[in-house]
């Protein structure tokens, strides 16, 4: 049986990324070795990528008709991040599909030039009443998404 090689994923400029929003670390987010905890991350990817549709008027979570679930995620890992900390999300968007998008974040430290994170995840839009997937991404979301990729 012969092993796969694994790639190596490099970190991230941060002029390859198209948008950022703020992150404000917390202190339950540090784990026991005294950086944030790695589930964390996702949280932070999460929270980027939805306030910055939301802040675009191409998300409305109350209201819409279209929401997005996440079908998958990854992280990579750099270098630590801890609290008390800023952190820059860059976000950028690699893929449109019909009723899905995959999105591109780096978590960097404050001023930082390479990220200490680099995670994508796939959001399926589907209709918000029977959770279905929609047969065209809203005109206002694809606006938004055009201007990330």
């Amino acid at each position: 049986m012969s092993e796969k090689k694994i790639e190596r994923v490099l970190p991230q400029s941060r002029s390859t990324f198209k948008a950022f929003r703020q992150i404000t670390t917390r202190w339950e987010d540090n784990d026991v070795y005294g950086h944030i905890n790695n589930a964390v991350y996702y949280s932070y990817v999460d929270t980027a990528v939805n306030a910055h549709l939301i802040a675009q008027g191409a998300l409305d979570i109350h209201a819409g008709k279209t929401i997005g679930l996440v079908i998958e995620n990854h992280c990579n890992f750099f270098a630590p991040l801890a609290f008390p900390q800023a952190i820059e999300a860059g976000i950028r968007v690699s893929k449109i599909g019909t009723s899905s998008v995959r999105y591109e974040v780096g978590l960097f430290a404050e001023g930082e030039d390479l990220c200490a994170a680099l995670a994508h995840f796939i959001h399926v839009y589907v209709n918000a009443h029977d959770r279905r997937p929609v047969t065209s991404l809203p005109h206002e979301l694809q606006n938004v998404l055009e201007k990330l990729r």
